[in-house]
């Protein structure tokens, strides 16, 4: 049978061996992220690179102004698709990290609250008489502590998915707007 001392001991590192787990969680998360973010900004930047260079080389060979006009008009359009197209891809990437922090979070409070409730369990079959108020207060405040989190959550994804659903209407509207007044930028001949 262990002591009071020795159960909130243990339960002192536990608690720090979660909360470094989480932490441990979340950071990983975070990198995978980032890595995925210089990944698309590693490929957008060759890729306007290369574009670039061929769309120069392509109006310097122009041989009126019309056709320089023609030339550069055409290239309106392809260039905001991709503009937006990274607006996808980045809102993704965020949309996907922000979604596994808030698993790898979730389980590992979690595996805390079971951990944290065990012992306090625990705590209280040794606990002398009359400490049941206290008990029930440290209960208490777990339990709350617990709904606290839970709202967070919720309002977090809330947040995200209003967010999440602001950038697909933007993104709709900038590429019906795109569509529709690329025609009248092409200079005819």
């Amino acid at each position: 049978m262990f002591s009071v001392p020795e159960q909130l001991s243990t339960a002192t590192k536990a608690n720090f061996d979660s909360q470094l787990a989480i932490m441990n969680a979340f950071v990983k998360k975070a990198f995978e992220g980032m890595e995925k973010l210089v990944e698309l900004n590693m490929t957008v930047v060759k890729t306007s690179i290369e574009e670039s260079s061929s769309n120069a080389q392509q109006l310097m060979a122009a041989k009126d102004p019309q056709e320089f006009f023609n030339m550069s008009a055409a290239q309106v359009q392809p260039t905001a698709e991709k503009a937006l197209s990274y607006g996808r891809h980045l809102t993704n990437i965020m949309n996907s990290t922000q979604v596994e922090l808030a698993r790898a979070t979730e389980k590992q409070i979690s595996e805390s609250n079971i951990k944290v409730m065990a012992l306090i369990e625990e705590v209280t079959k040794n606990a002398p008489a009359g400490s049941q108020n206290v008990v029930a207060l440290v209960k208490t405040a777990i339990g709350n502590a617990n709904a606290s989190y839970e709202q967070l959550t919720k309002t977090t994804k809330q947040a995200v998915e209003t967010m999440e659903a602001n950038m697909s209407s933007a993104v709709n509207q900038i590429t019906q707007a795109t569509a529709k007044d690329y025609p009248r930028n092409v200079v005819k001949k």
